[in-house]
C-alpha cells in the first residue's frame, strides 16, 4: 500500500468531517470544503481520524488513495490553519495595489490590470511590490497566484516580473559583440 496513505489524517480540535457517498466534507474556523472522492477510495471515519484506504489492491487504486489522503490533509489544513502564498513584483515602475476582491496591478503594458480575485481568496498588499494571498482552498490559491504570474512572468536576462517570494531566477547573460 502506498506509504502516504497508511497514515490517517487526524482532525485537529475545532474541525468536523462527514462523509456520505463518497463525499468528503470537512468543516473548520476558515470555512467549509467538500470533495467527492474517487470510487477507487473508500475512507472511514474513526474516533477523530480519517483513514483513507484502496477498494483494492490494484497498482492504480494504491496511487489513488494516496493522492486521495493528500488531498484530504490538504483540506483539513486548509480549514483549520489556511494557506498564504507571497508574490514579488521585480522591475522598475511595477506595482500592485489590493482593494476588496479585485488587484489592480501596473507591469509596464499601456493599461493596468485589474484581477478579480475568485470567492475564497483573499489578498493584500503590505508594500507596492509584494501580494500576498490567503485561502483555506489550496488548489484554488495556487491556480490565483499562477495567473498573477503568468501576466508578467520573470524574463531570464533581467529578471523582471511578477515571482513567487524566494524563487530563483536562471539568468542568461547578454549577448556580446
Amino acid at each position: 500500500m502506498s506509504r502516504i496513505a497508511k497514515a490517517p489524517v487526524v482532525l485537529p480540535k475545532g474541525v468536523e468531517a462527514q462523509i456520505a457517498n463518497g463525499l468528503v466534507s470537512v468543516k473548520g474556523s476558515k470555512g467549509t470544503l467538500s470533495m467527492q472522492l474517487n470510487e477507487k477510495v473508500q475512507v472511514a471515519l474513526n474516533e477523530g481520524q480519517l483513514q483513507l484506504s484502496p477498494v483494492t489492491w490494484s497498482k492504480d487504486h494504491v496511487a489513488q488513495a494516496g493522492t486521495a489522503r493528500a488531498l484530504v490533509q490538504n483540506m483539513v489544513q486548509g480549514v483549520s490553519e489556511g494557506f498564504e502564498k507571497k508574490l514579488e513584483l521585480v522591475g522598475v515602475g511595477y506595482r500592485a495595489k489590493a482593494a476588496g476582491k479585485s488587484i489592480n496591478m501596473v507591469l509596464g503594458f499601456s493599461h493596468p490590470i485589474d484581477y478579480q480575485l475568485p470567492e475564497g481568496v483573499t489578498a493584500e498588499t503590505p508594500t507596492q511590490t509584494e501580494i500576498v494571498l490567503k485561502s483555506a482552498n489550496r488548489q484554488l490559491l495556487g491556480q490565483v497566484a499562477a495567473e498573477l504570474r503568468e501576466f508578467r512572468a520573470p524574463e531570464p536576462y533581467k529578471g523582471k516580473g511578477v515571482r513567487y517570494a524566494g524563487e530563483q531566477i536562471f539568468r542568461k547573460e547578454a549577448k556580446k559583440k
